[in-house]
């Protein structure tokens, strides 16, 4: 999914920052250490690796620790099969959920379902098949899914046709099994064939399988299309999981320009019981960032 260079970009260094990272550290949550969230957010590997290790195992430990009930992985199909094990054992251990990893099938543009090509569909399902039975061993429940690249040659409305048909042979693999492939629209390039909410409501209702669902990752649509909580309502029948990040930057609540603690307050209302995915960097390093983030959590986790 490309998103390791994310992670290395996480320093801001400017005055003004400083100024509103100080301002923030006097805001009062009055949540003891280790409590729960009101939603359920879900860290990576990685997050917390200076204060609880370098072990994704150690990590997850720290993160129940701080309060946190599921993570995420995106890179798991890359993990050995002991490792892949030893995190659902660890995590059912501990009452927590595995949130998504990706499905492989060569990237984000790869192996595009837009073209009808047998050799990128064939790619995809082999994909899907192998994500099968690594969601068993770390009892997965959610997989992501990016389409590829326009094919530019094609018509628009037949390259959806494509994707619909090549997103029915995937959820055929996945239903028997109670896996939901959720589709990313993405803001990374304009290359990319899936880019907005409405756009992939559209094709998973034409998809129409419980195992084929929107991945609303708000970071890529405040990008793309902004009104979060407007366009979030208009697909809610569809979304099961959400990523955040704020914009810009892709760093943790509170540096951007996303009113976190609205959106929280929406999905809180609505009743969301899903994962909310942290599927973004740091704004600073080592133990600093790390407890910063916890902060910035606990603060846009506070309207109830």
């Amino acid at each position: 999914m490309q998103r390791r260079s994310f992670l290395k970009n996480t320093l801001l260094t400017t005055g003004s920052f400083a100024a509103a990272t100080a301002a923030f550290g006097q805001t009062k949550t009055n949540v003891s250490k280790g409590q729960p969230f009101h939603l359920d957010y879900a860290p990576h590997d990685g997050m917390f690796a200076t204060s609880g290790g370098k072990d994704f195992i150690d990590q997850i430990k720290y993160m129940h620790d701080l309060g946190f009930r599921s993570i995420e992985d995106n890179g798991m199909t890359g993990r050995s099969t002991e490792q892949q094990t030893k995190i659902g054992e660890t995590l059912a251990k501990l009452g927590m959920r595995m949130g998504v990893f990706v499905v492989p099938k060569g990237g984000n543009g790869a192996n595009t379902l837009a073209a009808k090509k047998k050799e990128h569909v064939d790619i995809f399902l082999e994909g899907c098949r192998k994500s099968v039975e690594v969601a068993k061993r770390c009892n997965a429940k959610w997989v992501t899914v990016v389409p590829g690249d326009f094919e530019k040659n094609l018509p628009l409305s037949i390259q959806t046709a494509n994707v619909i048909e090549a997103l029915r042979r995937g959820a055929e693999i996945f239903e028997p099994h109670g896996i939901v492939m959720v589709l990313e629209p993405l803001s990374d390039t304009p290359d990319l064939f899936l880019r907005y909410s409405t756009q992939t409501y559209e094709i998973c209702k034409a998809v129409d399988s419980p195992s084929c669902k929107i991945l609303y990752d708000a970071y890529h649509m405040q990008k793309n299309e902004g009104n979060l909580i407007k366009n979030i309502e208009l697909c809610w029948d569809e979304i099961p999981y959400i990523q955040v990040g704020d914009n810009p930057g892709r760093r943790e609540p509170s540096t951007g320009e996303v009113n976190y603690k609205n959106v929280f307050k929406f999905l809180y209302e609505k009743g969301y019981k899903g994962v909310v995915g942290m599927e973004h960097g740091l704004s600073k390093s080592g133990k600093e960032g790390e407890e910063r983030l916890v902060q910035a959590y606990r603060e846009v986790d506070s309207f109830v």
